[in-house]
């Protein structure tokens, strides 16, 4: 019998004893027809592995192609240069903006990996009272979702307290739904910082994973009920790898990258989350389980995630094992180096996206008849995503609120799709320090167009800029543009190799900096201001929300 690839003298992974056996491996039509100690195949090709360790290729069951500001087809021309094969992406992103429509165009772009999907179940991330999107997903979205063999899963819930305490919410008829026309789909879950009670309620509506912030006391809680965890960088702890290692609870676990900014891309993607769990205690081999079987088998992708018959012929060469070091990757049973670089193929509606009016000065003028005001304050942590909220007094002068001598900024969100002309505002704590401003339409998750500033003039320019560029990622340093990343296909995803895009936002991350934002991923703080899934105090077009109660919260009491 010929084959098409025969892969000789290789350290290969067996997935099911979790041990390197020297091995051959024969591949026909992209998928591994037999792995043995002495394969007798004649092949178009034959390589001598030369005793390099041989892995399945790298599986990421939880992230979002639109938070590298890319498409499929560019972000899988870098993705599966660092082993990753296989995603399942959660496009409610793109979904906020364009709805079901927007995200039918974007499932249908090429990519040289095998993007699968989740259906989004947060369009929008709460309800419409509280926010504006450019699309909807509602019952009758779902149902046709379902019907399309790309969806492999229920995308993250994150509406708290519609999952827990509304059960007429769209949230539990969305999951109800997925139950009856999918029942053996897995349902996937955001859940940050609850326990007891609540987590029990929120496991008990059918959602199994969490892929937020954990603790070894979070990890041991949500797999005795029954969750999935899929650690991401911000969970990747030597106590939380412990907790896995010494409870042996490697069978309820995966790694996640969730969301991977243009800039890190170019160094790498889940591997480098497999390799910094190896450095923080997780065995080698462990990992590699972790990062390949563990995340297919949760997506019932029973044809990856390990190297044998009836798999696909995905494979990573590694020349160090125990610093996870690739030498080179193979995709369906050929080599990266040899696939094609993909473009992306969007509508000239996606790329006229934005719909506001162009502000001017008056526009921003906060006022009031009063002598003073207390402001309700956001005040940003210089770790994670997280905000709290604090009262600032603040002095009215000439009918004007004076925010500036407090040493606040002043946060705008404008609705973007042409549906209401809403703004709001908000003041923010420990933000910027210097004159300018910063701005994009990429703000999670409803992605309105959201400028923040120390000056109004500064914010006018940065509004005008995304208005004049139909999206994308902006500062102003004392009244000049300094950094310029434009995001043109629904204001969120870029049309330019992740090479080029990862220059630009790095200058956008530098001069954030320099205005005196602090926070070790700056673009992702700033971006979930707008977040109404994520504690404390966040912001849409109408108005600040307490998140837990999603209780509105004035600016000025």
């Amino acid at each position: 019998m010929r084959v098409d690839l025969l892969i000789n003298n290789g350290q290969v992974f067996n997935t099911f004893s979790q041990e390197f056996e020297k091995k051959a491996i024969a591949i026909k039509d992209g998928k591994i027809l037999m792995v043995g100690p002495n394969l007798d195949f004649s092949a178009d090709k034959i390589i001598d592995a030369k005793n390099e360790y041989i892995i399945p290729g790298l599986v990421d069951s939880h992230m979002h192609i639109e938070s590298s500001m890319t498409d499929p087809a560019n972000f899988g021309n870098e993705a599966v240069k660092f082993g990753t094969t296989t995603v399942i992406a959660d496009a409610h992103e793109i979904s906020n903006v364009a709805g079901i429509a927007g995200l039918k165009e974007f499932m249908a772009q090429k990519s040289v990996i095998d993007v699968f999907y989740a259906l989004p179940s947060s369009v929008p991330s709460t309800k419409p009272e509280m926010e504006t999107t450019g699309g909807i997903i509602g019952l009758e979205e779902v149902k046709e979702l379902l019907k399309n063999p790309k969806i492999v899963c229920l995308g993250e819930a994150m509406n708290f307290k519609g999952i827990v305490s509304q059960p007429d919410s769209l949230i539990r008829q969305i999951i109800d739904l997925c139950k009856k026309m999918r029942p053996t789909m897995p349902l996937e879950g955001h859940c940050p910082q609850y326990s007891g009670l609540d987590l029990a309620k929120f496991a008990g509506s059918g959602i199994t994973s969490d892929h937020t912030f954990q603790t070894p006391e979070s990890i041991i809680e949500r797999i005795n009920d029954g969750m999935f965890i899929q650690f991401q960088n911000k969970s990747l702890s030597k106590e939380n790898m412990q907790t896995i290692v010494k409870n042996n609870l490697y069978e309820y676990a995966g790694f996640v990258t969730d969301d991977v900014m243009a800039d890190d891309l170019v160094n790498g993607h889940l591997n480098l989350i497999v390799k910094r769990a190896i450095s923080l205690g997780m065995p080698v081999r462990k990992a590699i389980y972790m990062a390949t079987y563990t995340p297919a088998r949760r997506m019932s992708l029973n044809d990856r995630g390990a190297i044998a018959p009836g798999r696909v012929a995905d494979l990573i060469f590694l020349n160090d094992l125990d610093n996870f070091e690739i030498d080179r990757v193979f995709k369906n049973g050929q080599s990266v180096s040899d696939l094609p670089t993909l473009k992306p193929n969007f509508s000239k509606a996606l790329q006229h996206s934005v719909i506001a009016k162009r502000l001017g000065k008056e526009d921003l003028l906060l006022k009031s008849s009063q002598q003073s005001v207390t402001a309700n304050v956001i005040v940003l942590n210089e770790k994670g995503t997280f905000t709290t909220s604090k009262k600032f007094e603040l002095p009215v002068v000439d009918g004007v609120i004076d925010w500036q001598t407090s040493g606040l900024a002043l946060l705008m969100v404008q609705e973007r799709y042409g549906k209401n002309g809403n703004i709001s505002f908000a003041l923010v704590k420990s933000a910027i320090d210097k004159k300018g401003a910063i701005g994009a339409t990429w703000a999670h998750d409803h992605h309105n167009l959201m400028v923040l500033g120390t000056d109004i003039d500064s914010i006018l320019k940065v509004q005008h800029q995304i208005l004049d560029e139909q999206g994308g990622y902006f500062v102003v340093n004392n009244g000049v543009i300094v950094a310029d990343a434009p995001l043109k296909i629904g204001g969120i995803i870029s049309e330019k190799p992740i090479e080029q895009l990862a220059l630009e936002l790095k200058q956008v991350r530098l001069e954030m900096q320099n205005l005196g934002y602090r926070n070790f991923n700056e673009i992702m703080s700033f971006s979930t201001i707008s977040l109404l899934v994520s504690p404390e105090l966040k912001i849409s077009d109408k108005g600040m929300f307490d998140v837990k109660t999603q209780e509105h919260i004035p600016l000025f009491d």
